[in-house]
């Protein structure tokens, strides 16, 4: 296994749990704040799509490396 390949399913699943908790979130719409400020859903669902996104991403990039 390369460590390009390595590289990439770490950060395809890093990238899915960071999709998993965003996906919990706008399910069950618990708050998260930074400061005084409150992180909207709107947010969220950004951040949820961008990440499901990169895993594919990088999921994807990692079996492209392997048929090399």
């Amino acid at each position: 296994m390369s460590s390009n390949r390595l590289g990439n399913i770490v950060g395809g699943i890093v990238f899915l749990a960071l999709a998993i908790i965003s996906g919990y979130r706008l399910l069950f719409w618990f708050p998260i704040m930074i400061g005084q400020e409150r992180v909207g859903q709107v947010a969220t669902f950004f951040v949820f799509v961008i990440s499901a996104a990169l895993c594919l991403i990088f999921i994807l990039g990692s079996r492209a490396s392997d048929r090399r």
